[in-house]
Parts: structure tokens; sequence; C-alpha cells
């Protein structure tokens, strides 16, 4: 059987009230009770030795004594006998006892001058009261004994209506608990069925949920790491989406760059097959082929490349050089390309300017972005620097080109980035590999790389690597 949450609360709540309220009020009612007849006997006590004082004071006055007491007591309900030590009676009887016995016990105290107090007793009485002997003593004799006492019922009528009071206080609390349990009851399930109602929501695809929450006690805690959860769990989603646009990306990517060198090569293929190629565009058409070969080689090396680097695969070999050396390398190396698009390749760099790092990875590094530079770039001028820093070695590589839309800084990084939209021919990083392996690279010379690019009036990328 399915009991609802609030509910469980509710009757553990009350439960306990209950159990709490029925034990204090059984000690309340009993404490009362003994008070009650405490006070009840202390009275009498009180009245019993002051009898007894005046027979000691004026022992001819007993009689006169016990007629001015009796009048006094009578009006609160108070009686008392005289009785000899055979416990005869003595005195006319001035209530409802008119004999009693003791037993040996009793006896034994009163002989020793003790005061014997029978709480509403009602066996050997003629109704239930509370009794007290108080001894006569003269010379170590017991000569008589005084008896006060008064009925009980009195005394239980006023047991009665505190307990009547008693019990009201307990509803009235009880009430009271009731509907303070049902308000904080009602409030916790409100707060766990939010988180319940969030994670349908994250179970149904939904991360764009937050719950409200408070510190203050553990549902607080629950709420604050459901929401770091459903954060994790949205940035991992965001993740997951896109990485998979990026491998449909790759996928569109790799079947358009190899559908058109592995077409020129069947083609040639087939021609050379069917001696459809005249002989002396035959040399012509291997050349072709050869190249075409080489890049599909160098699509796949790239790839791999980037596979080892993200993976940690690659081990570099760090040494001081002069960057000098290496950035008149790459400006010899790369300026065929750049007096193709009518670009032209500066240097500034000191001589005595030196670098740590791996040589061939340097040079994979600043090949890539000089050949973006040199891409993107029309009759303008790239330049190559080199600059010393605060325990670093700082290169930058300056285009005057077409720039950078500042929404896809960041995103040409990535992989799978590429901005070459139209997808024309480009010799270096066919896939967008290059700038995303450039970074790889730079990460593991626990370095960094920056790019700062204006639209219309070009690029700089800024690398900083440490000195040894």
């Amino acid at each position: 059987m399915r009991i609802k949450y609030v509910y469980q609360l509710l009757v553990s709540h009350i439960s306990i009230l209950l159990v709490a309220f029925v034990i204090l009020s059984l000690l309340f009612a009993n404490y009362v009770e003994n008070l009650v007849y405490k006070n009840k006997t202390d009275e009498l006590i009180e009245y019993g030795q002051t009898i007894l004082a005046k027979f000691e004071a004026d022992p001819r006055g007993q009689i006169q004594t016990l007629n001015q007491y009796a009048n006094v007591l009578d009006a609160r309900k108070i009686y008392f006998s005289v009785f000899d030590q055979h416990l005869n009676l003595l005195t006319p009887n001035i209530g409802p006892l008119e004999s009693f016995e003791l037993t040996a016990k009793e006896y034994s105290q009163l002989s020793n001058g003790e005061t014997v107090i029978i709480r509403h007793e009602g066996k050997r009485f003629i109704q239930e009261m509370s009794v007290v002997l108080l001894p006569y003593i003269q010379r170590g004799n017991l000569l008589g004994v005084i008896v006060l006492y008064a009925p009980v019922s009195g005394t239980r009528e006023m047991i009665s209506e505190v307990n009547n009071y008693l019990f009201i206080t307990v509803i009235i609390a009880l009430t009271v608990s009731l509907l303070l349990s049902w308000f904080l009851s009602k409030l916790h399930v409100n707060r766990i069925q939010r988180i319940r109602e969030a994670t349908s929501m994250i179970s149904s695809g939904n991360y764009d949920v937050h719950v409200p929450f408070s510190s203050f006690d553990e549902i607080g805690d629950l709420g604050n790491d459901f929401n770091e959860m459903a954060r994790k769990l949205k940035n991992s989603n965001e993740e997951i989406e896109s990485l998979e646009n990026r491998r449909r990306q790759f996928m569109a990517d790799v079947s358009h760059e190899m559908r058109t060198p592995l077409t020129t090569i069947s083609g040639m293929i087939e021609g050379l097959r069917d001696d459809l190629i005249p002989e002396e565009e035959k040399m012509k058409g291997i050349s072709l082929m050869n190249q075409e070969t080489k890049r599909l080689i160098r699509l796949v090396n790239e790839n791999l490349d980037y596979e080892k680097i993200r993976s940690n695969q690659v081990v570099l070999t760090k040494e001081t050089f002069q960057l000098q050396e290496v950035l008149e390398v790459i400006r010899d190396h790369l300026s065929i390309q750049a007096e193709d698009k009518n670009n032209r390749i500066k240097l500034d760099v000191p001589k005595d300017l030196l670098v740590f790092a791996d040589y061939d990875r340097l040079m994979q590094i600043l090949i890539n972005i000089t050949k973006n530079s040199i891409q993107f770039t029309e009759n303008g001028t790239i330049w190559l620097r080199g600059k010393v820093g605060k325990d670093l070695t700082i290169i930058e590589i300056e285009d005057t080109g077409s720039g950078i839309n500042p929404a896809d800084i960041e995103a040409i990084w990535h992989r799978f980035y590429k901005a070459d939209l139209s997808r024309t021919s480009n010799p270096y990083g066919e896939f967008g590999l290059g700038l995303s392996i450039v970074k790889k690279l730079v990460q593991l010379h626990d370095g960094e790389i920056e790019v700062e690019s204006e639209e219309g009036k070009g690029t700089i990328f800024t690398i900083q690597l440490p000195v040894k």
C-alpha cells in the first residue's frame, strides 16, 4: 500500500508528540496528586504539633484547647480525636473516626516519638482519608495519641479539576502541533516535489532546469547538488551535440576533400588504361596523380598527427636555438606561396633572441600559422616578429589580410573548424586541423597562444614560450 510522504511525516510527528504529552501528563498528574496530599498532611501535622504544644504549656487547659481547635478545624473539614496509649477514645468524638487499629510498626514509631502518616487509606477507616498520628510523650512514656484526619473526597475533587485543565491543555497543544506539523510537512514535501519535477524534466531531455534552494538544511544541499548536476549534464549534452556536429562536418569534409583527388586519380588511371590520353599528356597526368596521392597522404597524416598530439604520445626534444634562423627558414620556405598572392614576408627579430623548444614542432607551429596568414591575405604583408618577455620568448605572426569574424575567434581552435566554407583549394590543413594542432603543440611546450583580429584589417597570432 502506497502512503504519501506528507502523511508519513504527519503521523510520525503526531505520534512522537502524543507519546510525549501522555508521559508528561501522567508525570504531572502524579506530581500534582503527591503535592496536594503532601500539603494536606503537612497541614495536619502543623495543627497537631500546635495542639501538643498547647497541651504541654497548659496541662490543665487541655479541654479548652481541644474545644477551641475543634471549631477552627471543622471549618476546614479537618477532624481530630485524642486516644490514650491503648487507643481508647478520651475526648468526645469530633468527626467520623471512633476507633482504629495500629500495626506493630506504627505503634513502635509512636512509642519512639515519631509522627505516623497514613495517606488516603480506607481499609482501616470507615472511609478513605488522610490520617496523621502524633504521639503525646512525657518523660519518655507514651501517654496518648492525637489523631488528625481529613476525608480524601475534597482533595480528589481538586486533583480532578487540575486533571481537567491538563486535558484541555493537551488537546489545545496537540491541535496546534498538528497544524504546525502539517505546515512543515507540506513545506518539505513541496521542496522534494520540485526536485522530482526537475528530475522528470531532465529525464525528458530538458536540461534548462533550476531548483530553488536554501542551504539551511539537507534538502537545500540536495537542491544545490541537483542544480550542479543539471549544469554539468547540460554542459556535457552541449559538448556531445557539438562533437556530433563536428563529426558530421568532418565526414562531409572528408567526403568532399577525398572525393576530388580520388576522382582525379581514378579518371587518370582509366584514361591511361584505355589509352585515351595523348602520349605528350601522360607525364602530366602521372604528375597530377602523384600530387593528388601526396595530398591524400597529407590528409591522413594530419589526422594521425592530431590524435598523437591529443593523446600526449608526442615526445618533445627541447633545445635552445636562435629564433631568427627559424623565421628565416619559414620565410624562404613559404616565399613562393606568398608571391603567388602578391604578399611579402618580413622579419623583425633580434639576432641574439633565443627560444627553448622542440625545433621540428616549433617549425610545424609557425608554418601552419604563416600559411593561414598567406591564405587570407592578398597584396599585403606578413610580419614574423620575435620579442623578449619576462621569462618568456614572444613570437608574433601578423598579416594585413581579411581578418576573422569576432564570433569565430574561439572556434578557430576547434578540431574540425574550417573558415573556408566554400571549400576552395587549401593545400594545408584541409580539415581545419592546422590551428587545432598548433594549439595542442603550444600547450605541450607549456606555452600560450592568443589571437587578435579585426575584419578587413588583419590578424595577429601571439605565442609565448617559457625560457629554459
